[in-house]
Formats: structure tokens, sequence, C-alpha cells
């Protein structure tokens, strides 16, 4: 074995980490957007969101306080706040303010378009889609095009457009993170849910929200939810995917999110689907599956050649 492929085979993350994190992205994650359309029913929306993010962040710093770990730098504050805000203040937070107007179904169905918007985000940061990746977004565009003409979507523009803008900013977010240096791990993630969090509550502050504690139990039980697993589980298994794999697979949850939501909203909540929703979202689905396909292919080709090279260097040996 080469040297270059000896250094390869010992960065490569373990598959069971990652099998469990992308479980937890997959079903967990789409179960959330029906927790949050509960929990909005008593509480401001950016409140809401601001509380369970804040709670979730202080309860994994203090973990790895405990533990010994170093704690951020002021510069590493800031950048884990850009972070945290593009992912969870407007990502997140759009997702609660919409869903007063939309159901968490079409919500999810419509964010499906977030590995597409990834693939763009990854071209203004120099890897544009090839031929074949351009194809799939075009097909993903049609897909939502599709679902846009629905009830579902059509009944709040402004609900509607919302979604879109943090969808917009959780693939940027998604993005750029893997290109600026922030804390790995634990205590990234806990900085960036704790900042966001503290953000939220500020913005929910400045829009005159009203603060209270809610009396209802299924608001707390869809609070607790949100705060264990939506944030602590979820999120900590999306970023890590993100740092140790790729942003393109930790986006995959798409794939998968949108029917568990469907089913829980439908089943749950009661909600109901136009026609339209129910035919753009295999169209979008079906677009991103071809979108990673395409990308995976192009990964082999770029490995492969990768390992021609390192095989060449081998058998030359030093001149």
């Amino acid at each position: 074995m080469s040297s270059i492929e000896g250094r390869e085979a010992r960065s490569a993350p373990a598959v069971w980490p990652i099998a469990a994190c992308l479980g937890a992205v997959y079903i967990v994650w789409g179960t959330t957007y029906f927790a949050i359309k509960i929990g909005i029913q008593e509480v401001p929306p950016l409140f809401f969101v601001g509380t369970r993010l804040a709670t979730a962040g202080a309860l994994l710093l203090g973990w790895q306080g405990l533990r010994g770990r170093r704690m951020l730098t002021a510069r590493e504050w800031g950048r884990t706040a850009l972070i945290g805000t593009l992912l969870l203040v407007m990502g997140n937070g759009s997702v609660a303010v919409a869903e007063h107007w939309i159901s968490s179904g079409a919500t999810v169905a419509l964010g499906s378009v977030l590995p597409l918007e990834t693939a763009l985000w990854s071209g203004v940061f120099g890897r544009w889609p090839r031929r074949l990746e351009w194809g799939a977004i075009a097909v993903g565009g049609v897909g939502a095009a599709v679902m846009l003409t629905g009830r579902d979507l059509q009944a709040s523009v402004t609900g509607t457009l919302i979604i879109l803008i943090g969808v917009t900013s959780w693939s940027f977010g998604t993005v750029l993170s893997r290109r600026i240096v922030i804390p790995r791990g634990a205590t990234g993630f806990g900085a960036e849910m704790l900042c966001a969090g503290c953000i939220a509550l500020a913005i929910s502050a400045a829009l005159g929200e009203r603060w209270s504690v809610p009396r209802a139990a299924d608001i707390w039980w869809a609070w607790g939810y949100l705060v264990v697993f939506g944030s602590l589980v979820g999120f900590s298994s999306f970023r890590y995917v993100v740092e140790r794999v790729s942003p393109t697979l930790a986006s995959s949850y798409a794939y998968v999110n949108p029917p568990v939501a469907l089913l829980v909203g439908w089943g749950l909540g009661h909600e109901s689907f136009s026609r339209q929703l129910l035919i753009g979202l295999p169209i979008v689905l079906a677009s991103v599956a071809l979108l990673a396909w395409a990308h995976s292919r192009d990964e082999r080709s770029v490995e492969a050649a990768r390992a021609a090279l390192a095989s060449e260097v081998t058998v030359a040996g030093p001149e």
C-alpha cells in the first residue's frame, strides 16, 4: 500500500457512526416538522425556536465543559454565530414561521429542493454542476413548479416565500461551513445552537413576540422532543456528516424527510395534500437521486485518477 493510500485509509470515517447519524437525520428530522406545528399553536415561532436551540446548545456545551474540552475563542464564536444564523435562525426559524400558514407536510415537501440548491452554492464556491447535474437541477425545478401550483403552497404566498428563503439560507450555510474554520465536533455544534438560540430570541424580542410559558402538555412534549431529538440528536448528526463526509451526503435527508413528514402530518395531524404536491414531490426526489448519482460518479472518477497517479508514483519510485 502506498503512503497516499495509507493516509486515506486512516482518515476515512467509520461506517457505523455515519450510518447512525444518517438514520437519525432521515427519520427523526422527518417528524420534527409536525412537532414544530404543535409547538407554535401556543408559542410564538421565534421564541419557540430560540428557547429550544439555546437550551440544547447550553446542554451540549455544558457537557463538553464537564469533560474538560476547550471552549471557543472570540473569533471562533463569531464564525460559529454566522453558521448558526444561516442554518438555524434563518433555516429552521423560517419553518416555524411558515407553518403558521402552511401544513407541515407541504413545508418539508418544498424543502426537498435543498440538495439542488446546495449543488448550486457549491458552484459559487468553485465546483459548478456538470451537464448531467444541470439536467437533474432542471428536472427538480419542474417538480418544484408543479408543487407550487397546488393549493397547499398557493394558500399563502408569504409562507411559501419564507420557506424558500429558509432553504436557500440552509443550503448556503451547509456549503459555507466546510470552507471556514469553525470548531469541529460537539463543541462546535453546541456553540452553533447556543448562538442561534440567542439570536432568535433577540429577533423575537425586537419583533415584539409575546414571551410566555405554555400551559398545554402537548406543547411541552413537542418542545422537549425538539430539544432532545431535533437539536441534540438530529442537528449534531447532520453536522457530523457534513464534517466527516460531505454536504451532499448530509443533504440527502431530503429524500426521506418528505415521505416521513407527509405520513406523520396525515396520520397525526389529519393534514390533506393537493394532487399537485403529490405529483411534484416524486419528480423532485427523482431529480435529487439523479443529482446524487451524477455527483458520486464524478467523485469515483476523481478517486480512480488519484489511485492511478499514486500507483504510477509508487512504481516509478524516486528519481
